[in-house]
Parts: C-alpha cells; structure tokens; sequence
C-alpha cells in the first residue's frame, strides 16, 4: 500500500516525505517562506449593509511602497504651486511587546503650549463615574536592580527557563521577579556578571549567565515594567493562565456544548502611570476556544472535498487563522502550511544542535506526537523581541482552533448563545473586576508577594467627575431635527424628509438572475415609494438579467454600463467574495462607475422590505455623490482628515491607507483617496501626496484653503506614536510649506484609539449603568504627558459601551479643550451609513471604510474620478 492509500486508510490527509528546510520550532536558523498565499475571508452576510449600533471595525492597517501618480498641475494662482514629491520612508514593522510604558518619552503635551498647565474642559452636565481602576496606595522604597539571564543551551520554554534560574534561590532570595530574560532583584548580586549551573529532568547540564543592566531608583518610570510583572506572577499564583497577553481561568469554563465550544473566563491588566497615580487598570476578557486541533479539522476537510482540491481547501480555511497551543498556551496565526514537512524530520537549532520535531516538542514540553504522516504549520514571527530568527513551526496535532469562523458569526442562534456569557451589563462587569480583587485579597501567598515587595492596590474602583455635553440639533435641508440623546440615532426623526442634496437616478442599472426576478422588481416597486419624500427624482431602472456566474455578471457590466450611468445596482444571489470582488474591481478602476451590491435574502423578508429600501436608497444616494444631514460646525475654513489602514495579506502582503477630506463648510462632502505601501507598515508614506490633492479639489470647490487643518489618524497604537511624531507630521507640514510661502495654517493631529481596556459607568444610587452619549472624561485617568481625552458617544443595547481615546500629538490650532472635544462629537454624528452617533469621527469610518474595501476587493488604487464620492459605503 503507498502512503497516500495508507493516509486514506487511517483518516489522514495526505502529505509528501521530501526534507523540510533547517527550520527551528521555536528558535529557526533559516527562513521558510509560507507555502500558500493568504486566502480571503467569506464576504459578509449583507454586503455593504449599513453600519449597526456599536459596530466595531474589523481591521486596521496602513500603505505604500509605490510612488504616487504624479499630480496634475493645480492651476489656481501663481501664489499657489504644490511640488508633487513624495518623501519615502523606509519604517520597519512593529516590533517588540506592545506596552504602553515604552512611550512614557513620548511627552506631546509639552511641545503644546495653550494645554501645558491645563487640559480639561468645562462644558456639560457634571455626572458620577466609576472606572474600573485600583489605585496603588504604596510602592517599594527600596532600590531595585534589573538583570539579564541568558541560557547556554537556550532554552524556549519560559516556565523552564523560570524552573532552572530559580534553583538558586539561596543566592537570589525569595523576592524576584522575572519575565523569562529580565530579573529583577531588590538587591545587588556580589559580581555585575554571575554564572550559576542547573541541570534539567533529563539530566542536561545547563549554564545561566546573569548580568546587572541597571540599578533603578524607585521613582524611575521602567519599576512600571517591574510592577506589571509582578502582576503578572500574581496572576499566576491564583493559577491562571496566560494565553497572549491576558491571563484565563481553566478550571471555571463556560461550556456551550451546543455549538462545540468552550469559554475561558479571564482578565486583562496593566498598571501604568496616569494624571494623579500609578492604577492598575483591570477588565474581563474572554478566549473562546473550540474542541478541535487543526489535524481534526483537517481530518474532516478531506473527507469533505475532493482529494486534488484538499490542499486548496485547507490554505482557504486555515491560513489566517489563529491556534493555540496549550503546550506553552501561546497564540501564533497560521501563514503557511508546509505539505512538505513532516514531524519526524530534523532541524538545526538555534545552538547547532540538530533534533526532530517529535523530539524537540517531547524534551521541551512532554508532548508525545501520535501522527507522523501530518503536514506542518508555519507562522511568521511579528515580534522581534521573541528573539526569533525565523519562522515558528507548528504540528497540527497539537494546535487548537480559536475564536469564530465567519460562518459561526453569521449564525444568530450561535452568537446570542455566546453574547450571554461574554458580553456583560455594566453592574455585572463590575461584580467580575471585583473578582480579582476578592481573590488577591483572600489568597494569602499573594498578600504575602505584595508584602514582600512593598506593593498594595486600593480595594474600591476609582471615582470620579465627569461631563455629559449638550447633544447636537440633525440639520436637513432647511429642517432642524432633536433626537433622544440616550439612543443616539435619529432614523425616525429623519425619516420622509428631504436630503440635502438628493441625486437623481435617470439613467441606472440593476442586474439580477432569473430566480431573483421578483425580488428585483419588489426592489424597485419599494424604491419608487421611499424615493419621492427624499427629494430623489427616479426613473424605471434598466433591468438586466445575468446568469449566477462571474463571467457573465462582468460581461453584462461590459456591454451595458457607460460612463453616463449614475449607478450600477446588483442582486447577488449568494456571499461568494470572488463575485463581489470582481464587480467592485472592474467599476473602481477599469470603469469608474458607483455601485450597490445587495444580497438577495435581505430583500425577502416582506416585514423589512421599506425599511430595506430606505437604506439602500440613501446608500445609492451618497454613492452618486449626494448628501444626506449635517449638524452645526461653528469653525470656518477648516478642514477635517481622516486616516485609518488595512493590511492586505492577500496582494502581496500590502498594506492600504484610506485618505478621506472634508470638502465645505457643513462637512457633508468628502474627498478619499488611497495610498498602498510595504507589508504590514501602519505608518504611512504617502500623506504628503495625498494632502496636496486634497487642497486641490477644497480650492475647487471654495475658491481659497483652508486655513485649519485637523487630523483624525486612526489604527495607531501607543508603541507607534514616537515614530508617527517623528514621520507623519513632518510630512503635513513638509505639504503645506510647498504651498506657498504665504500659505501657514494651523494644524491638528489627533490619534483615535479604540482597542483599550478602560470602561466607564454611571453610578445612579447604588447602580451602575453606561454613561450617555456625550459623555467627555479628561481627568483621573488621563495620562500627564498627553493632551488626551475620552468621549462616550454612541449607545448600546446590551453590554458595556466602549469609550473611544483620543490623544493630540501636534497642535497649532491654539482651540480650547472643550471646543477640541466638542467638535469630536460633533463629527461622530456625521457617518452617512447610519443615522446616528458612532463610536469614532466619521472621517475615520470613511477612511476605513476606503481601506478596507481596497484591501479586501480591489488591491489596487480606486480611479480618482469616483474620489469626490461615497463609493466604498
């Protein structure tokens, strides 16, 4: 029998025997490039539905290793000549832990002159908060002495490396901290290097050098990297495990056995420095894991499809996604499956020594791998501080799928199961933070470890003021609407009056297959009837039938669609990504022409057929380039930016920044553009370009420019702003100086960040409830050496609201901080594609939603006749 019949026979997939290359699992020599490309993930359930309450965004990224077109001469005033040049910058990709701490240097208030004695705002209601912060009441006195340890031969595994340093006690003493290379010790060793021998279980004797690095005043701000150790080891002794950064409980999961799936309950932490103190900032946190390894899902895969299509299949399915392994409980993302390897071949490890893969994982963690006939897994390391040189090899055996396939987020029954566990009301995340804090106080080791170490957290969540600002008048043509601010939406308030700027549809498409005829003429019979009290002049659409295939939807664009089409509208009969690709790609470039893809599931349903409709039409309508509300912007002359980026790890590992500008006074005309750059940079290059067409089309339309300019840049991280300080802004003020030497306006740049831990809740009597819409925080839980601030601005109907952080890193505009923070809310009532209050500036969800578009459809820059338009909503 040959192997592959033998593969067959046992269940297994198969796989080929030839020598997989000198790769180490954890600590690789040479490099092994990932063997498929990443697939693309299935396309939502409703394409291009609008955006609901609360929606976060899926992805963040950035742009480009390619030149930008060169402008057009602007040809406005001999006073105004804008240089096309683009400034390159070669920016690494992230490396190193992420950890706030690292950017404690980053001190941007003090190069701000009108906040540097005081930041906070006054406007508002003042209301009662609490945040889900501990103080810490004491600290070590003492001074403490930092080490490096390094291991001969290295050793990967951390709670190894741990086990055999900390058989030297007696000459380290009982109070130490260590992360796996950084000890630290409250006193001095006798010599500055010290070498000490352990042996291991298996008798390998094993040489530990420890070296003094730094000798560290209690006021030095790197005891904040000391003090979140030490958390961590806390952590540990209450027997949780680190998955990641976060630490879970697996001795209390939440089983749902009727989806196959199990939740660890955990904690997320970090203790940092804010205005008044040192807090330790603590959150639940979920990790949902599913009972299967990547070998049985690879099991069942092959029986499911056709043995020449298997390899295929499973690059589609499983590269992308992210495993745990519960041998180390470390998380990796799968970039490539190597059909070449096999656990019984050998590599050469980071000290020369060779030794197979069943080997190695038995030695270093008592893993015995039963299958021998398996493929490998190969994830590419992003950290440079793991001090890996080459990629991570993975045996699927031993890797656990996690988190949620698009098919199980599009399965109602199966997320409502999980949002009972997962997604929390304010009163009960509170009860969960006061866990951890009932178990550090009733476990006397830990109290013992916070003796030891002079360290002591307050037992009470921190309290404190804030402010509810007034809620904003929805302008419409002439009409002037209020709306609860508890609900931040105003869709029933609007609804039937006219737009601002409604566009006609005199000469549009819709295409759709012979079983969706009727669904296409509902279509058009709902928008004949919705359209008239918008303000929208319709005509009967050209209707095109099209077979269900990719060809023949683009044959049919070819030979029915002009330029003179206002909009091309599609029928799909199934969320295929590949045929919604191809549309959106063919009229984003080759024919820039606006288009309107619809599942035809969401027009079925008859009880939603006009609330459909409705959304639809005001999609269609900004798409053409119309405009739909407004609220009062009170600054004249200013022009607002948004940026934000998606990393394509389709297209050759690009990475796209969404561009989008306000072009007038009531911010209801954007003007987006896209830059594409080097893999996984979140910098981006191309601002300048893209900046200095941006003042091209505001002097179009307002005959002057624009003398503010504020930034909104998006999906940047705190271990990032040093290097946007240093680069981006350069760039914006490298543009503006190439306008004219007459040219100086005042420039904002602020940095929106999402993905925190900090949440707020209203106390009312002795309940807890989400803060309202509005709500600004810039006290107790800023940090000194920013200008920042947080604004709760949209509402939820289950669980926690998330506020969003905003921080302004260069600033010119001399604009108090309630006018800063109040214009920030005001631009969160501005997205088109929900009438309502969103969590970020709508010039950042536009710019997201350019990037993500592009990133995930088109992978390419759109034609720059749609950029005065809405298209990618």
């Amino acid at each position: 029998m040959t192997g592959r019949a033998r593969a067959r026979a046992r269940g297994r997939p198969p796989a080929q025997g030839t020598a997989l290359p000198a790769v180490g699992a954890a600590a690789a020599q040479q490099t092994v490039p990932c063997q498929q490309p990443h697939q693309p993930r299935a396309l939502p359930a409703i394409a291009e539905e609008p955006v609901s309450r609360g929606r976060q965004r899926q992805a963040r990224s950035a742009p480009r290793d390619q030149k930008e077109k060169k402008p057009e001469g602007l040809q406005v005033s001999a006073g105004l000549q804008i240089s096309a040049g683009l400034q390159e910058l070669s920016l690494a990709d992230r490396g190193g832990y992420h950890r706030d701490f690292h950017d404690l240097g980053v001190n941007t208030r003090q190069t701000i002159e009108h906040v540097q004695e005081s930041k906070t705002g006054t406007s508002g209601t003042v209301v009662k908060l609490v945040a889900n912060y501990f103080r810490v009441m004491s600290r070590p006195q003492w001074a403490l002495y930092q080490y490096h340890v390094c291991y001969s031969p290295e050793m990967e595994a951390r709670r190894l490396r741990s086990a055999l340093l900390f058989q030297h006690e007696n000459l380290l003493g009982k109070t130490h901290a260590f992360d796996g290379s950084i000890l630290f010790l409250p006193k001095r060793l006798d010599n500055k290097v010290t070498e000490v021998f352990s042996r291991t279980r298996n008798g390998e004797n094993v040489k530990i050098t420890i070296t003094l690095t730094n000798e560290l005043p209690p006021s030095s701000p790197t005891c904040l990297h000391f003090y979140n150790i030490i958390f961590r080891r806390i952590l540990k002794m209450l027997n949780l495990q680190q998955i990641g950064r976060n630490y879970y409980n697996p001795n209390d999961p939440i089983s749902i056995p009727n989806h196959r799936l199990m939740v660890w309950p955990g904690f997320t932490s970090s203790i940092l420095q804010y205005e008044e103190n040192i807090m330790l900032c603590a959150d639940v946190s979920y990790k949902v894991l599913r009972s299967e390894t990547v070998l049985d899902f690879m099991y069942s895969l092959y029986y499911q499809v056709e043995e020449q299509r298997f390899r295929d299949a499973c690059a589609k399915e499983l590269i992308g996604l992210i495993v745990l392994t519960k041998y180390n409980n470390k998380t990796y993302r799968i970039d490539g499956i190597d059909w070449d390897g096999k656990p019984e071949h050998i590599f050469r490890k980071a000290d020369g020594t060779e030794i197979s893969f069943v080997d190695y994982y038995k030695r270093q963690y008592n893993q015995e791998i039963t299958d021998l006939n398996q493929p490998v897994l190969i994830s590419q390391p992003k950290r440079r501080a793991i001090g890996l040189t080459g990629p991570v090899v993975l045996i699927p055996e031993l890797c656990f799928l996690t988190g949620l396939t698009e098919k199980m987020r599009n399965d109602f029954n199966m997320m409502k199961d999980l949002s009972i566990h997962t997604r929390l009301p304010p009163e009960q995340r509170q009860r969960e933070i006061g866990r951890l804090r009932d178990y550090i106080q009733n476990d006397e080791n830990v109290q013992k470890e916070l003796q030891d170490w002079g360290l002591n957290f307050d037992s009470n969540l921190l309290s404190f003021p804030g402010r509810v600002v007034q809620g904003e008048k929805i302008l419409q043509s002439g009409n002037v609407f209020d709306y609860n601010p508890q609900l931040a939406d105003w869709s029933k308030e609007t609804r039937g009056a006219p737009l601002i700027c409604p566009k006609p549809l005199d000469n549009w498409v819709l295409m759709y297959t012979r079983r969706n005829y009727d669904v296409a003429n509902a279509l058009v019979q709902n928008l004949f009837k919705v359209t008239p009290s918008m303000g929208i002049k319709m005509k009967r659409a050209t209707m095109i039938e099209v077979d269900d295939r990719t060809e023949a939807y683009l044959r049919a664009i070819q030979e029915s669609i002009t330029h003179d089409t206002n909009i091309a509208v599609f029928i799909l009969s199934s969320s295929r990504k590949d045929k919604y690709d191809a549309i959106k790609k063919y009229l984003c470039t080759d024919c820039p022409i606006p288009s309107q893809c619809v599942l035809a599931r969401t027009l079925s349903k008859p009880q939603t057929a006009m609330a459909v409709a409705t959304k639809i039409a005001l999609q269609m309508n900004c798409k053409m380039g119309g405009e739909l509300w407004t609220v009062e912007i009170p600054l004249k002359q200013v022009m607002i930016v948004g940026i934000d980026c998606y990393h394509d790890t389709l297209a050759g590992k690009q990475s796209i920044a969404g561009f989008v500008a306000s072009m007038n006074q009531t911010m209801s005309r954007w003007f987006s553009r896209c830059a594409v750059q080097t893999r996984g940079q979140e910098l981006v290059d191309g601002l300048k370009a893209c900046l200095q067409t941006a003042l091209r089309e505001w002097f179009k339309w307002n005959k002057c420019l624009p003398s503010r300019i504020i930034v909104y840049r998006d999906g940047v991280g705190d271990g990032q702003l040093s290097a946007l300080v240093s680069y981006e802004v350069p760039q914006f003020l490298d543009c503006l100086k190439s306008v004219g030497k007459d040219y100086n306006p005042r420039l904002t740049v602020i940095v929106v960040k999402k993905r925190m831990n900090t949440r707020f809740f209203v106390r009312y009597g002795e309940a807890l409830k989400n803060p309202p819409p509005g709500t600004v925080v810039d006290v107790e839980v800023t940090r000194p050496e920013w200008y920042d601030f947080f604004i709760v601005s949209q509402a939820v109907r289950n669980g926690c609201v998330a506020p969003t952080h905003y921080n302004v890193v260069y600033d010119t505009s001399k604009l108090k901080p309630d006018h800063m923070q109040r214009l920030t809310y005001k631009l969160c009532h501005l997205y088109y594609n929900w009438p309502g209050v969103i969590r970020v500036p709508a010039p950042c969800q536009y710019a997201h939603k350019l990037a993500f578009l592009v990133g995930q459809s088109i992978h390419k820059e759109p034609n720059l006749l749609l950029s005065d338009r809405l298209y990618y909503l």
